[in-house]
């Protein structure tokens, strides 16, 4: 891979800067409402010990971003890219979540674009991991163009597996 998955990626309104383990307790603070977890496969992630095993993750995975609202500087959710296929050109988006009262704000396709539009400098396909009951997340990917593909059993970092559906963007 000659390209970063962590360099900062920002307009007006939102910034992605690479999440370090000093941001565990601003991002705990939006993690722990149940309601974002609802309709997401592993709907225990509020909790604080199940919450530090995905942080834990996230920064392993040496690609998760913290969004940052530039109007308050508030932490707001968390993003990254992972899982890069040399051969395939194609690297997954995904872990995604949004504090609940910034739903319906049109901030997924704003933090979407500034990924996708980063990485396909890079690479020829964008894939997105979706839990097969995640039905807001469906949608959401799907508003970005991006076409259901498959399904599969994803294990998230130290949780058990979960049917997910795959979905894809094919560089133009």
């Amino acid at each position: 891979m000659n390209f970063s998955i962590q360099s900062i990626l920002e307009n007006e309104q939102i910034k992605l800067v690479p999440l370090t383990p000093a941001d565990f307790e601003d991002l705990y603070l939006v993690a722990s409402d149940p309601e974002i977890w609802v309709q997401h496969p592993n709907k225990d992630r509020w909790q604080r010990e199940i919450f530090q095993k995905f942080f834990e993750g996230a920064i392993g995975s040496k690609g998760a971003f913290k969004i940052v609202d530039k109007s308050t500087n508030e932490i707001v959710g968390s993003t990254r890219y992972y899982d890069y296929n040399k051969e395939d050109n194609a690297i997954f988006i995904g872990y995604t979540f949004y504090a609940t009262r910034y739903w319906g704000t049109g901030i997924n396709p704003i933090v979407k674009k500034l990924m996708i539009d980063y990485i396909f400098q890079y690479v020829d396909k964008i894939l997105f991991h979706v839990g097969s009951t995640n039905i807001r997340s469906q949608i959401a990917v799907s508003r970005l163009g991006a076409k259901k593909i498959a399904e599969q059993e994803v294990t998230y970092f130290a949780e058990v597996p979960k049917l997910n559906f795959v979905y894809e963007i094919i560089k133009e």
